[in-house]
């Protein structure tokens, strides 16, 4: 019986949130003058906007929304009012190549790309892709597409002009991070994205892995990685986070727990200010080596979960450069007409309790590049098979310096 009273109350409650939300907004309609077909479904607009009513992460006013909608004629003009640019609407076209994404293969130039300052911004480019060999790197910002400026464009349909069927091309107009306009023609491949792109066995004892981002396989790939690097002798490990855009967070919280005994991943606080703690499972004698982890100014989202756990519960010393900080957590709801709506419903805060939102992660030992020097990690992939250079790439000397270290103080 009060199951079925609670069931009353919810259908009554969003009922009443549907009802007052027509009557503002066509009170606002009214008022613009707006029923030229311009405006998108009626029945999605609402369902959206009674979703961010209901679970976004801080309260919102619906008159805000439905003004913002009127004024733009669209679901993503209105959640821009938000002024977050990780909520954004998908219409069915973008929710299939999100998932897609997550599976790690698709047809395309192979770049992560965000919002940074509302400019459509690569956040990395996947290594040995179209992108990357055309010379695009994380902090480009991609004025046109095709011919099509990206101002005002959204993620999702940026996304959708980039990619296509294999052996098409696509023209790109791209401002490099020192200032210079550059008109780039990519011909377009099937990406097969791989997470762990390079894992080599240094100084005999030493493991080295590059994990570049965070999808349905990456945990099992990093298992393999370490499993192979341990049947050699590794008695140390480099996880190579830098230029990691991030991807599943279920995907941080299973590498993270492969180096964490019992205790806390992350912390996820919602929008009434309760705080959910995601807990390691991991044996506490499990992979207990000394371990560095390398992040830099786009190791992001996922990345930032993994380094901050293993930063906070003191596994791991973090070398490189600040990270980019995003700390909110998004969830993808499906909507009836086959679109969908990315929600920020929460934020979380790392393993000891700090929030990194657009303020990041400071690295215990700070090694910052040459001012101008392209990140060793792209210049490595040219060459291809298993190998780094070392003497090219000063982080990863830091990083190599510290665990020599730590094996001459366990030697003695």
């Amino acid at each position: 019986m009060s199951q079925l009273t609670n069931k009353r109350r919810v259908l009554l409650a969003l009922i009443l949130v549907t009802v007052l939300a027509v009557g503002v907004f066509d009170s606002l309609l009214g008022r613009a003058g707006a029923d030229d077909g311009r405006f998108a479904d009626l029945r999605t607009v609402l369902e959206v906007a009674a979703l961010i009513r209901t679970q976004y992460v801080d309260p919102v006013s619906l008159t805000d929304l439905f003004r913002a909608y009127v004024a733009t004629g669209s679901i993503n003009g209105m959640l821009g009012s938000l002024n977050d640019p990780y909520t954004r609407y998908m219409d069915p076209e973008a929710y299939k190549q999100m998932q897609v994404d997550t599976t790690g293969v698709y047809g395309g130039i192979g770049i992560v790309v965000g919002m940074r300052d509302n400019k459509l911004t690569i956040v990395a480019p996947i290594e040995q892709t179209p992108g990357f060999y055309a010379g695009l790197r994380g902090g480009d910002v991609i004025e046109y597409i095709d011919g099509k400026p990206t101002k005002n464009m959204s993620q999702d349909e940026a996304v959708s002009l980039m990619r296509g069927e294999p052996g098409a091309k696509v023209v790109l107009g791209v401002r490099k991070k020192n200032g210079e306009f550059q008109e780039v023609t990519i011909i377009r491949e099937i990406i097969q994205v791989k997470s762990v792109t390079r894992q080599v066995l240094l100084d005999g004892s030493i493991g080295y892995i590059r994990l570049s981002s965070f999808s349905e396989r990456s945990a099992q790939e990093l298992e393999q990685a370490l499993q192979a690097l341990e049947k050699q002798g590794m008695e140390a490990l480099i996880l190579d986070l830098r230029g990691n855009p991030g991807g599943l967070l279920t995907a941080a919280i299973d590498i993270a727990d492969k180096f964490l005994g019992k205790g806390p991943i992350l912390h996820v606080v919602g929008r009434s200010g309760v705080v959910q703690t995601i807990e390691a499972q991991g044996d506490d004698a499990a992979r207990n080596y000394p371990m560095v982890v390398m992040v830099d100014g786009y190791s992001a989202s996922a990345s930032e979960i993994v380094s901050g756990a293993l930063q906070d519960r003191g596994v791991a010393t973090l070398v490189g450069t600040k990270t980019f900080g995003k700390g909110l957590v998004q969830t993808v709801i499906p909507l009836r007409d086959g679109s969908a709506l990315s929600l920020t419903t929460a934020r979380y805060q790392t393993a000891g309790g700090r929030d990194i939102h657009s303020v990041g992660i400071e690295p215990d030992v700070v090694v910052s590049l040459p001012e101008g020097e392209e990140p060793p990690y792209y210049l490595s992939d040219y060459e291809g098979g298993n190998t780094v250079d070392v003497a090219k790439d000063i982080q990863l000397q830091a990083a190599l310096n510290l665990l020599r270290a730590a094996e001459l103080r366990r030697a003695s």
